[in-house]
């Protein structure tokens, strides 16, 4: 697993070009289920819109796919894949509906127009940075927790809401590349016998 960008929830934004509304709309999508349905609910949104023209790219296998919807052929779907790969997005989709505002806009004049929304989409996106994490539950005894809180945070751990029984349990999330350094230290400091449990590696923002 590597790091990668993609987008947190969706968000729109609109353009106007030549009384033409173009209204961008992106989302979070990292299957094709979950990227059909969202165009789906876009086209209900704007069932009298002239055009839904989308985008996505998926993480897995960097499968695209792009529909320029009655448009020109390579005028907006194209435009709107290629805006995603510039800004290195993955696992989204972009949806631009159109409403015609009468004045036809010629070849060039769509692709910036799709372009333009596609990029308001994604600058009004929350862009996300995935990288490979791991979670884990660290058990002390009540004279080690402020040990253990200063260890996490001097390993770059993001430490949770600790149960108190007892002993004290604390949750914590970190970037797997860090885990052999704290494994080692915890180790060392319970003598061999530390109560640490740690998941498989996962990717999530951090």
């Amino acid at each position: 697993m590597e790091q990668y960008k993609t987008v947190e929830g969706n968000a729109l934004a609109e353009i106007e070009e030549k009384k033409s509304r173009f209204i961008g709309h992106i989302a979070f999508a990292d299957s094709e289920e979950k990227a059909v349905a969202f165009l789906e609910s876009v086209r209900a949104q704007h069932r009298t819109a002239n055009h839904n023209v989308y985008a996505y790219l998926l993480r897995d296998g960097l499968r695209t796919r792009y529909s320029d919807d009655g448009e020109p052929a390579k005028t907006s779907g194209l435009p709107t894949l290629e805006a995603i790969r510039h800004a290195g997005l993955v696992d989204c989709i972009v949806v631009t509906t159109r409403y015609f505002g009468g004045t036809l806009l010629g070849t060039g004049g769509l692709v910036r127009a799709y372009t333009q929304a596609a990029n308001a989409a994604i600058a009004a996106a929350r862009v996300v940075t995935m990288r490979v994490c791991v979670r884990g539950t660290w058990t002390v005894d009540y004279a080690l927790y402020d040990t253990a809180q200063r260890l996490l945070a001097d390993c770059g751990a993001r430490a949770g809401q600790a149960a108190f029984t007892d002993r004290v349990a604390i949750p914590f999330t970190m970037l797997a590349e860090g885990w052999p350094a704290l494994e080692q230290k915890v180790r060392e400091i319970c003598r061999g016998a530390a109560d640490i449990d740690v998941s498989a590696p996962f990717c999530a923002p951090f």
